[in-house]
């Protein structure tokens, strides 16, 4: 046993020395490759590690799987200051921290009128009447007993970047533009039920009303409803979350988060707008000539730069770069992002991953960076040809008033040293 020990010992020293050797020759090929690697041997991968001595959690330590602990800052967060009460507040999802377009079911940024509705689904009802042959009322389980669709789709609150209408204020993605999450929802078209309900022909529009204790209510087109809505109860394969509607959610592809009622509990329908407070005090676009915008409910063209950005700045010095962003539009596809790290000045074609009709795309540029500042900004063109505006073009038409539907381009100044910032350029 002591022989075989020693030999043991001889044989790791032997090896350790070779990968010393081995790695010390590669170093060069590493700096070449990458830009930034030295060429001295690395101990993280020439002497065992404490995490192959030991065994580890078996596998119901966690029955349902957390990130790892190196990832806790990898959060939703809100602004305190934002608003009076947390119950009729917003949190953000962390978009730097994010890659490719499905967001994870745990970091979707949450927008709650009254709080969130805790609801045994046993005890849940969906109630269809107004101008209907059948008034009816639906259980969870009666629901899951229409076909199912699964499609992909962002939803984007009307407030996103709704603090930088006049001017940067807040520096971070996570804050200026991470009201929106992107998500696989698996529901019944709403369709169907409105057709076991016999809608009459007089029926224009419909009013979704949540469960929560703010009764939040919305109108809807009928061409809308009977187009793409949804009644989803899952995201993401599992159940909808509590914060994002448990045990049922109105999805209204493409359009204001607002309208996506959570915790869906009274269709009705009726031959006009209610012009509840949801749609007339709030949620409409006040003109610099005191005239309100109504009724826009589309999200237009879109995209932001989450990496690099404030809370994610460039730490790898000069050399090869990744630049990553997300792009979507309420009216459908993305067809082109450009990119531009000069402010403005030249845009390049970036690569496009992934994506779906009304749901996000990711993009990507890749560079050289030289270490000289940035200024990084990006440029969405969906398939009908609309083109994200600049600010200055958006306040040219619009004023300063409001505080939602800002798709304006969003600039970030990169430093010398890699610290980045939310700036304007004009």
């Amino acid at each position: 046993m002591v022989d075989s020990a020693d030999d043991g010992g001889s044989k790791g020293n032997a090896r350790r020395q070779f990968l010393k050797a081995g790695l010390g020759a590669a170093g060069g090929a590493l700096a070449v490759a990458g830009g930034a690697r030295a060429a001295e041997p690395d101990p993280l991968i020439t002497e065992v590690q404490d995490w192959t001595r030991y065994l580890g959690k078996g596998v119901d330590a966690t029955p349902y799987g957390l990130p790892s602990q190196y990832e806790s800052d990898v959060v939703r967060r809100s602004v305190p200051w934002l608003t009076a009460d947390a119950k009729s507040s917003v949190n953000f999802t962390p978009l730097y921290a994010l890659d490719g377009t499905i967001t994870p079911s745990g970091l979707c940024f949450e927008r709650h009128h009254g709080g969130v509705a805790v609801i045994d689904p046993a005890d849940h009802r969906l109630m269809i009447h107004g101008m209907v042959e059948r008034p009816l009322v639906f259980t969870l389980d009666d629901l899951k007993r229409f076909p199912r669709e699964n499609h992909v789709y962002f939803l984007e609150c009307a407030a996103n970047s709704g603090m930088e209408w006049r001017g940067a204020q807040l520096n971070g993605c996570q804050f200026t533009h991470g009201m929106i999450h992107n998500l696989e929802y698996c529901g019944v078209p709403l369709r169907y039920l409105l057709e076991e309900a016999g809608v009459k022909p007089q029926a224009k529009w419909l009013l979704a009303e949540g469960g929560d204790a703010s009764l939040m209510t919305r109108s809807i087109p009928m061409e809308k409803i009977m187009d793409d809505c949804l009644v989803a109860f899952k995201m993401n394969g599992e159940a909808l979350r509590p914060e994002q509607g448990y045990p049922i959610r109105l999805v209204v592809p493409g359009w204001e988060g607002n309208m996506w009622i959570k915790w869906l509990r009274r269709l009705e329908l009726g031959d006009r707008s209610w012009e509840q407070r949801e749609e007339t005090s709030k949620y409409t676009d006040l003109l610099a000539d005191g005239v309100a915008r109504r009724h826009t409910f589309v999200m237009d063209v879109k995209s932001v730069i989450t990496n690099p950005s404030p809370q994610a700045p460039l730490t790898h010095g000069k050399g090869r770069t990744v630049l990553t962003g997300l792009a979507w539009s309420g009216h459908g596809r993305i067809a082109k992002v450009d990119v531009s790290i000069d402010g403005g000045r030249n845009w390049s074609e970036a690569r496009l991953e992934g994506g779906s009709s009304k749901g996000a795309y990711r993009f990507y540029h890749d560079f050289d960076w030289d270490g000289a500042e940035l200024f990084l900004q990006s440029r969405a063109i969906d398939e009908d040809g609309n083109v994200q505006p600049t600010k200055d073009r958006l306040r040219a038409e619009r004023g300063e008033n409001s505080i939602y539907h800002n798709n304006g381009i969003q600039t970030w100044h990169v430093r010398a040293d890699g610290v980045t910032e939310n700036v304007e350029v004009s």
